[in-house]
């Protein structure tokens, strides 16, 4: 992908690169250099999006599954072949460290190769017999699953391309156009994957578009009734603001969390508590925090709270924070000088009420260097709200039962990582807990991409997770059939 100050970077009109009167800049947020000019659609050029996606509804339905899975297939391929650049670009948009964003486009690669083969078995069909009363006698349902129309999928910065995989990737495999809507920061990385969807054969015109549009321009997007599903990344203050404008909608969030780590009393070994120290300390700092199940509290029993406080305070000041773009840094800025300022002010906020400042708690533009916090007060700010930055809270506790009240204790409900190695515990977690996946054995951070994903309470509804998107993106028509020889 190339810009210049004459031709910024085209977005994707129905499958078709297109330019618009206006453009912004994309900086980097470790330099603040210019990264590229990014064309904006003009609305004339929104209609025809949408217009064109509502056109191809019924043709890309009917789309043979090996249309559609061939197409999955070449962009996973396409990205493996392509993946030092693109993990490269995600870093000089994002900030974030190349290793984690090379780990990124791998993921992004297995996300299409599972669309492909998602694409080829989903919607089979299945077979119920309906004489299990008089009134049933040769009657035979057949149950499968057809989409709910056009879906806009709005992505999130901080994953600037699996997170787009993860909306565009279910809808092609299902045949549902999708209008995808990049965040404003980091629309880069998805207007790379449209140039390798534009690579495809046989997938009808409107199947999919890539419009940076602007935020304060969404609205009207969103209200749209040819796009019936919205699907949405993002805060929970906007995810909630779309649902309330479109109540009739079929939406699905996947929203914020303030992830915890429970560490159990039998998870007390040198072995365990090193494991368990290393895996906190890497996933409260990995993408500077920026992610919704990044470690923000640890919970630990009070057997070992003191062992593991020590061994996580050292390990986070061993990250290596500094230039995204070399290989051996752990922890990049945060996505804007803004972002990075208002972590410093919920760190100001707890320390000034009575919380210890154990490591950190220093800025440098973007950069807010990996922070430990314990003794946090109930009234800061970072006790309930979602830090979305390199920042975490430690917490004593006497048991199993007290912890999992703890991590219930939050208006978010999204993973929850628990070191045990009690399989009766682990079950009593799974039971207990209020959030959308539990973790054993490990951070609450591990995610992959085929395992049905995301939260509850403010953490949002529906799941991410190609198989579970896929269905998200239908809905189940029954065909009943008379007269037959059962």
């Amino acid at each position: 992908m190339t810009t210049t100050d004459a031709a910024p970077y085209a977005f994707w009109l129905a499958g078709r690169a297109a330019r618009g009167e206006d453009a912004f800049d994309v900086t980097n947020p470790w330099d603040g250099g210019l990264v590229g000019r990014v064309s904006t659609p003009t609305a004339d050029q929104v209609e025809q999006a949408v217009a064109a996606a509502a056109a191809a509804k019924d043709a890309f339905a009917a789309t043979p599954a090996h249309v559609r899975a061939a197409a999955l297939d070449h962009v996973s391929k396409r990205l493996a072949e392509r993946a030092e650049e693109v993990a490269r670009l995600i870093t000089v948009e994002n900030g974030k460290p190349l290793k984690w964003a090379r780990g990124e486009v791998g993921r992004a690669v297995s996300v299409f190769r599972l669309a492909a083969e998602e694409a080829r078995r989903f919607n089979g069909g299945e077979a119920q017999r309906l004489d299990t009363d008089p009134g049933g006698v040769g009657r035979l349902a057949l149950t499968r699953r057809f989409t709910r129309g056009p879906v806009l999928g709005i992505a999130p910065f901080n994953f600037p391309l699996n997170l787009v995989a993860h909306k565009v990737a279910p809808a092609i495999a299902v045949g549902a156009p999708i209008v995808l809507k990049p965040a404003p920061a980091t629309p880069l990385s998805a207007l790379l994957l449209g140039e390798l969807l534009a690579e495809t054969e046989g997938l009808p015109e409107g199947a999919w578009s890539v419009l940076p549009v602007p935020n304060d321009q969404m609205p009207a997007l969103v209200q749209d009734p040819r796009l019936p599903v919205i699907s949405f990344t993002g805060s929970d203050t906007v995810g909630y603001q779309i649902v309330d404008s479109v109540p009739r909608k079929h939406v699905t969030l996947e929203l914020g969390g303030n992830a915890a780590a429970v560490v159990l009393a039998d998870w007390s070994s040198e072995q365990d508590l090193e494991w368990a120290a290393s895996r906190i300390a890497t996933f409260a700092n990995y993408q500077a925090g920026q992610s919704c199940i990044s470690v923000q509290r640890v919970i630990a029993d009070a057997s070992v709270f003191d062992a593991l406080a020590e061994k996580v305070v050292a390990k986070v000041r061993a990250q290596v924070t500094g230039d995204p773009s070399d290989a051996a840094t752990d922890v990049g800025p945060l996505v804007s000088e803004a972002a990075a300022e208002r972590v410093a002010q919920w760190v100001d906020d707890a320390v000034a009420k009575g919380a210890k400042l154990l490591t950190g708690g220093a800025r440098e533009g973007a950069t807010y260097a990996p922070t430990v916090l314990a003794d946090l007060p109930a009234d800061a700010v970072l006790a309930t709200a979602e830090a979305f930055g390199p920042v975490l809270s430690l917490h004593r506790v006497n048991g199993a039962e007290e912890a999992f009240a703890a991590v219930n204790d939050s208006r978010f409900g999204l993973q929850t990582g628990v070191f045990t190695h009690d399989l009766q515990v682990a079950f009593k977690a799974h039971r207990a807990l209020e959030v959308g996946g539990v973790i054993i054995g490990d951070a609450p951070s591990y995610r992959a991409d085929q395992m049905p994903y995301g939260g509850v309470k403010d953490s949002g509804h529906g799941r991410e997770g190609v198989k579970f998107a896929m269905e998200d993106y239908t809905y189940e028509r029954v065909l009943v059939l008379t007269g037959l020889d059962l």
